[in-house]
């Protein structure tokens, strides 16, 4: 390819809405344009990006066994409802209405969809087990979307979905795609930290999540660097702390004013107390019947916990309605004290502590010198809340670390979730009629294509791993008119054309300092530079991200150079 052919529009400045290093290179790089919030168009570099990586997600996913098909982005109510998602998805799923009046959305993932077509064409033990996947582009209506590619409204994914006999083929499935995920994110150049993750949004049994370690990340996971324990944070446990002394006398309990102060902040405020001090109460409705939780102000309720203590298929956040009518109070001022009619969970913080600030349930009220076990009583003491740096490991006991981190991919064990509801079922080797046991595995490709250019770029742009670069080699003549320069540049362009490789010619009539800036900007990974040497039949070879200073060698070696880098990468991932 031409450089003078190439629609490869570069950026000199950075873009002024452009926050995260992978979002301000990939549109200075001239890989991405944004259509509008959470939208881009992929220009032909990026393209080739894209298609780099979804072509190594197709090669280990057919190593493994997986076939791939494609289905319909825009998908039916009808499944939707049958498994009770069209409302629980809420404003994320963008909902369109047809000619006819008849509701769809855009697939924000296929569960439904592919679980209906395997009901509908299996029937006998025979034609299992399956693994089925795709490449498609997905819609989620995210309310903001952020980081360029990060987060996006319409992005590429591959989703993939395993169906078995029994749970022991849903281990074997799972443990195939979490080994083709390694080799994925291997061969694509992004370190990942394999983390247990929370599975009750997708219906399932378990679930794994591959996190690269990021600052620019919007997710977090806990690492105990002891014996190596990871977990999302809606995932994460921590071992029950030691039981604090006796709580301490302090005085009874006391009603203060708090007119129109709902929060934390404002009480504590106020008061002049630590927000560590208050005692938050929230009702929350567990399968439809009110539950008290309790942790401390300065602590985030983790529902996926607080559900799996409730022993609950769901847990969610009351309405304002259903909260004035557990605690007589409106939103911001529940407390435990005479709490009545409704179970009280606590966090093991909150044993035998003294001394606290509560809401009244009332308006505008709050408690002062509140005790435990004095004041009011929990019916279940558990970790309830989420996890923070220095927590103890579930395991070991050891202090766990606190790492932000871009989610790649996700692998889930769904069970007969989706199976049982869709009808999906097989007739086992008595002509007993059984469930399917299903699995699902996703990657975000073209978030991939952020993650790879956030963790491996520099001050001058990106930096590409040889396998997913969109070209291999960049050939660089310092003086497109030169009478020496332009033909020797051909020449190894030439040469490594024939050596199998992709190449980029920069034959551009443009100052040298610019052409050497895009260079270094859309990291190709093997610059080769036809400059003041070319006199001598010599360029200069370099490989980006290594410094300035390369080597001079003839056009014939370059080429034999390049191809050894090249054909030493395609090995490895054999």
């Amino acid at each position: 390819m031409r450089a003078s052919r190439l629609f490869w529009p570069t950026l000199r400045q950075d873009p002024a809405d452009a926050e995260l290093a992978s979002h301000r290179l990939l549109l200075r790089a001239g890989f991405i344009r944004r259509l509008s919030a959470g939208v881009y168009s992929f220009l032909p570099m990026g393209w080739r990006v894209l298609n780099k990586i979804s072509g190594i997600v197709r090669e280990e996913m057919n190593r493994a066994g997986a076939e791939e098909l494609l289905l319909p982005a825009l998908t039916p109510r009808e499944l939707w409802e049958a498994t009770a998602r069209w409302e629980k998805w809420g404003p994320d799923l963008l909902r369109i209405r047809d000619r006819n009046d008849r509701d769809f959305c855009l697939g924000p993932t296929h569960e439904e969809v592919i679980t209906a077509l395997v009901a509908a064409e299996v029937a006998s033990h025979r034609q299992l087990p399956i693994i089925l996947y795709q490449v498609q582009t997905k819609f989620r209506d995210e309310l903001r979307p952020r980081g360029g590619l990060i987060r996006c409204r319409e992005f590429l994914m591959k989703d993939a979905y395993s169906f078995d006999m029994d749970e022991e083929g849903l281990e074997k499935s799972y443990r195939l795609m979490e080994e083709a995920y390694r080799r994925i994110f291997a061969r694509c150049g992004v370190p990942t930290q394999q983390v247990e993750a929370d599975a009750s949004a997708m219906g399932g049994t378990a679930a794994a999540e591959f996190m690269m370690e990021s600052e620019a990340g919007e997710d977090v996971f806990y690492f105990c660097p002891s014996c190596g324990y990871a977990a999302s944070v809606d995932k994460a446990q921590r071992a029950e702390p030691p039981l604090p002394p006796p709580a301490q006398e302090c005085p009874p309990v006391e009603r203060v004013p708090t007119p129109g102060m709902s929060t934390v902040e404002q009480v504590a405020s106020l008061l002049n107390v630590e927000p560590s001090r208050l005692i938050k109460t929230l009702i929350c409705v567990a399968d439809g019947k009110p539950i008290a939780a309790l942790i401390n102000g300065d602590r985030e309720l983790n529902q996926a916990k607080l559900q799996a203590a409730a022993g609950a298929a769901s847990v969610a956040l009351a309405d304002p309605e259903t909260i004035e009518n557990v605690t007589r109070a409106p939103v911001g001022f529940a407390g435990p004290v005479a709490l009545e009619g409704v179970q009280i969970v606590a966090d093991y913080d909150l044993r035998a502590c003294s001394d606290m600030v509560t809401g009244a349930n009332e308006g505008d009220a709050h408690l002062i010198h509140v005790t435990e076990g004095r004041d009011f009583k929990v019916d279940r003491w558990v970790d309830l809340r989420n996890n923070v740096a220095g927590d103890l490991c579930p395991r070991c006991r050891t202090s766990l670390e606190e790492r932000r981190a871009i989610e790649v991919g996700h692998i889930f064990k769904l069970g007969t979730f989706y199976s049982r509801t869709l009808k999906a079922t097989f007739s086992s080797p008595s002509g007993a009629g059984n469930l399917i046991v299903m699995g699902c595995y996703g990657i975000g490709i073209s978030r991939m294509v952020a993650a790879v250019a956030e963790h491996s770029h520099d001050d001058e742009g990106i930096i590409w791993p040889l396998s997913i670069a969109p070209f291999h080699a960049i050939v660089l003549p310092v003086n497109v008119s030169d009478s020496t320069q332009a033909p020797l540049a051909e020449q190894v362009y030439e040469l490594l054309r024939r050596q199998g490789l992709e190449v980029l010619l920069d034959d551009r009539d443009i100052a040298p300092g610019p052409k050497f800036k895009d260079a270094d900007l859309v990291g190709i990974p093997l610059q080769i530079v036809v400059g003041k040497t070319a006199a001598k039949g010599q360029v200069e070879i370099r490989r980006r991200g290594e410094g300035r200073a390369g080597q001079f060698v003839s056009p014939q070696r370059a080429a034999e150079w390049a191809a050894e880098i090249v054909r030493a990468e395609r090995g490895n991932s054999d």
